[in-house]
C-alpha cells in the first residue's frame, strides 16, 4: 500500500505541478506567436512550391541567408526577455522600460546596417549556397525585395522580448498572428489570385512585418512614456545593450551557421534535394518555435524568481518546464508520422521532391523529444543569464558538425546521411546543457545577468 502511494503520488506530480498555471499563462500565448512568426516562410514554401521547383529551392536559399542573419540577432529577443524579466522580479519596473526603448532603437540600427549588408552581397552569398541559373535569378529576386522588411522583423524580436520579459505573452501572440494572416491574404491575392511571382511573395511579407514592427514600436514607445521616460537612442546603453549579447550572437552564428551549411550541403545534392531539404528544415523550424513555447515561460519565469531572490522556485519551476518540453517533442513526433504520407504533397507537386521528403520527415519526427528537451534547457539558462556558457557549448558543437559536413561534402553521401548529422549536433547540444542543468553554477540571484 505505501508503494502503490508513493507510485500513484510521482504519477501526480508527472501529470500536474503548482508550476503549471504560471507556465501555461506565459507558454500557451508565446506558442501562438512563435507558430505565428514561422508561418511567414511556411506560406511562402506551400505558394512558391506552386510555381515550380527553381522558385522554391530558390526560396530555400534566400530564407537561409534571412534567417541566418535574423538568428544572429536573436538576442534582441532573448537577452531582452531575460534582462526585463530580471528586472520585474526585482520591481524594477522603470529600468525594464528603458531597456525595452533601447532595445528597439538598437534593433533598427542593426537591421538598416543587416539590410545593407545583404543587398551588398546578396549574389555572392546565393551562389555560395550553390545557387546557379533559374535557381539563382528566383533567389535574389526574393532576397532583394525581402530586406525592405528587415528592419522591422529585428523590431518585431526586440519588442516581443520586452513584453515576454513583462511576463506579457498575450501581445505578442495578437501581434504575431495579425502579421502571418495579412502575410497569407495578401499573397493569396497576389499569386494564385493576381498571377504574380516569387517577387510577390516577398513583398506580401515585408507589408507584414512593417505593420507589425509599427505596432511594437507604438507599444513599447507608450510604456516608455508611461514611465516618464525618453524614447531617445542613449548611446551608452545601446552600446552596454549591444556587448551584453555578444554571447548570444556567438550561439546564434554557431547554431545558424549549421543550419546554413546543411543547405549548402543539401545544395550541391541536387535541386530536388534541396527543396525537400527546405521543406522538412521548415517544418522543423516551425515544430522547434512550437517547442520554444515552454522555453520561452522558462527564460521569463526563470529570470523573474531569479531576480526576485528566490533561487529554489526558479529551479522547481525549470524542472517542470523541462517535463512538459519533452511531452511535447513526443506528441509532436506522433502527429509527424501521421501526417506523413501526405505532407509533402501541400507544398509541391514534383514526384521526386514527395518522395525524399517522405525520408526527411522521418528524421524530423524522432528528434522532436529530443529537440523539447534542449529547447527547454536553452530557455531557462537564458533566462538566468547563462550566456557565456551557452554561447561556447553551441561553437563547441558547431565546430563538430562542420567536420562532419566536410565528410558529406567529399563523399557524397546523400540527403539522408545530412540529416543523421544534424541529428548528431542535437545530441551533442543536449549532453552539454545536462552537465550544465545538473549543477547550480546557473543558479544565480538579482537584477542583473551574470
Amino acid at each position: 500500500m505505501e508503494a502503490s502511494g508513493r507510485s500513484a503520488g510521482k504519477m501526480s506530480a508527472l501529470l500536474r505541478s503548482p508550476h503549471d498555471r504560471d507556465i501555461a499563462r506565459l507558454a500557451v500565448p508565446a506558442l501562438g506567436t512563435l507558430v505565428a512568426e514561422p508561418l511567414y516562410v511556411l506560406a511562402d514554401t506551400a505558394i512558391v512550391g506552386r510555381l515550380g521547383t527553381e522558385q522554391l529551392a530558390g526560396l530555400a536559399l534566400a530564407s537561409t541567408v534571412l534567417l541566418t542573419v535574423h538568428s544572429a540577432l536573436i538576442f534582441l529577443a532573448y537577452g531582452t526577455t531575460s534582462t526585463v524579466a530580471r528586472l520585474i522580479g526585482a520591481e524594477r519596473g522603470r529600468e525594464a522600460a528603458s531597456q525595452s526603448i533601447q532595445g528597439l532603437w538598437l534593433a533598427i540600427i542593426l537591421g538598416v546596417a543587416g539590410s545593407i549588408l545583404m543587398a551588398v552581397f546578396a549574389e555572392p552569398l546565393l551562389r555560395l549556397l550553390g545557387g546557379q541559373g533559374p535557381t539563382l535569378t528566383a533567389g535574389l529576386t526574393y532576397l532583394r525585395i525581402s530586406l525592405i522588411g528587415f528592419p522591422f522583423l529585428l523590431i518585431m524580436l526586440a519588442g516581443a522580448g520586452a513584453f515576454n520579459g513583462r511576463q506579457d505573452t498575450r501581445t505578442p501572440l495578437v501581434i504575431a498572428v495579425s502579421g502571418a494572416m495579412a502575410n497569407l491574404v495578401i499573397e493569396l491575392i497576389l499569386i494564385p489570385g493576381m498571377g504574380y511571382g516569387i517577387g510577390a511573395s516577398a513583398l506580401s511579407t515585408v507589408i507584414a512585418q512593417v505593420g507589425t514592427g509599427v505596432a511594437y514600436i507604438w507599444l513599447v514607445a507608450g510604456w516608455a512614456r508611461a514611465e516618464q521616460l525618453s524614447v531617445l537612442p542613449a548611446p551608452a546603453a545601446l552600446a552596454t545593450l549591444a556587448w551584453a549579447g555578444r554571447a548570444l550572437v556567438l550561439r546564434a552564428v554557431a547554431l545558424r551557421g549549421s543550419f546554413t551549411l546543411a543547405a549548402a550541403v543539401a545544395a550541391r545534392i541536387s535541386v530536388p534535394a534541396l527543396a525537400a531539404h527546405q521543406i522538412g528544415i521548415q517544418l522543423w523550424s516551425t515544430l522547434a518555435l512550437a517547442l520554444d513555447a515552454v522555453a520561452i515561460a522558462g527564460q521569463a519565469l526563470t529570470g523573474k524568481w531569479l531576480g526576485a531572490g528566490d533561487g529554489a522556485r526558479a529551479r522547481q519551476a525549470a524542472a517542470r518546464m523541462l517535463q512538459l518540453d519533452v511531452g511535447v517533442g513526443a506528441a509532436a513526433t506522433v502527429a509527424i508520422l501521421a501526417a506523413r504520407p501526405w505532407l509533402g504533397r501541400l507544398f509541391t507537386a514534383d514526384p521526386e521532391v514527395i518522395a525524399l521528403t517522405a525520408t526527411v520527415l522521418l528524421w524530423v519526427a524522432v528528434t522532436q523529444p529530443l529537440n523539447g528537451y534542449v529547447f527547454a534547457l536553452d530557455g531557462i539558462l537564458i533566462g538566468a543569464g547563462d550566456m557565456r556558457y551557452l554561447g561556447r557549448t553551441m561553437a563547441a558543437a558547431a565546430a563538430v558538425f562542420a567536420v562532419m559536413a566536410v565528410w558529406l561534402f567529399r563523399t557524397d553521401a546523400g540527403l539522408n546521411a545530412l540529416w543523421v548529422t544534424l541529428t548528431v549536433f542535437m545530441v551533442l547540444r543536449a549532453v552539454a546543457l545536462w552537465y550544465r542543468w545538473r549543477t547550480d553554477a546557473w543558479l544565480v540571484l538579482g537584477s542583473t545577468d551574470s
